[in-house]
C-alpha cells in the first residue's frame, strides 16, 4: 500500500481549512485516512499550522510520499529538517544526541522569525488604521469649515436681503409722494 501525506479540505465555501493526513494514495481527497497528523488554516495571518512532528517524521521514515503543498508545510514546520537529521544519524554523519539540540536551535530561530513577521503585520495594520483615522479627521475638518462658510454666506445673504427689502420699502413711499405732488 502506497502511503501519501496530503491535505484534506474542510470548512465551508470560501473559508477552507485543511487536515494534514497520512492516507492511501488511491483514496479520495476527503475519504478514509490512516492517521491525522495536524491541521493547516491559510486564512489567518500568518497561516496557522499545527502538526505532530514526531508522527510526521515517523511516516517519512517509513517511506511515505508527500504532496507538493504538504511538502512546503512540512519544510516550513521543520519536519523535513528533522527527517534529514535522522537520515544523517543512520549514515553516521550526525550523532543521535546532536539531533534534538540542532532541531531545537532551528525551531527557536524559526519561532523568532515568525513572531517578528506577526509583529510586523500587526504594526502595519495599526499604522493603516491610524492613517485612515487621520484622513477622516482631515475630511471632517474640511466639511466643518465648508459648513461654517456656507452658514456665514447664508447669514450675509439674509442680512443683504433684509437690507434690500428695507431699502426697497423706504424708496417706494418716497416715489409715491413724488408722484402725488405732480398730479
Amino acid at each position: 500500500m502506497a502511503v501519501r501525506i496530503r491535505l484534506q479540505r474542510h470548512g465551508k465555501k470560501g473559508e477552507p481549512y485543511y487536515h494534514i493526513v497520512a492516507t492511501n494514495k488511491r483514496s479520495p481527497r476527503n475519504g478514509k485516512f490512516i492517521e491525522r497528523l495536524g491541521m493547516y488554516n491559510p486564512l489567518t495571518q500568518p497561516a496557522t499550522i499545527e502538526i505532530d512532528v514526531d508522527k510526521a517524521v515517523d511516516w517519512l521514515q517509513k517511506g511515505a510520499t508527500v504532496s507538493d503543498t504538504t511538502h512546503a508545510i512540512l519544510k516550513y514546520t521543520g519536519v523535513v529538517y528533522k527527517n534529514h537529521l535522522l537520515n544523517g544519524v543512520k549514515k553516521g554523519a550526525v550523532k543521535a544526541e546532536d539531533v534534538d539540540a540542532k532541531f531545537k536551535t532551528w525551531m527557536d530561530g524559526k519561532t523568532s522569525k515568525i513572531s517578528g513577521h506577526s509583529d510586523k503585520i500587526k504594526k502595519a495594520k495599526a499604522d493603516a488604521k491610524t492613517a485612515l483615522l487621520d484622513a477622516e479627521k482631515v475630511v471632517n475638518e474640511n466639511r466643518k469649515k465648508a459648513l461654517e462658510e456656507a452658514a456665514k454666506q447664508a447669514e450675509e445673504e439674509a442680512k443683504n436681503t433684509v437690507e434690500n427689502t428695507e431699502a426697497a420699502d423706504t424708496t417706494e413711499p418716497a416715489a409715491e409722494t413724488s408722484e402725488n405732488p405732480e398730479a
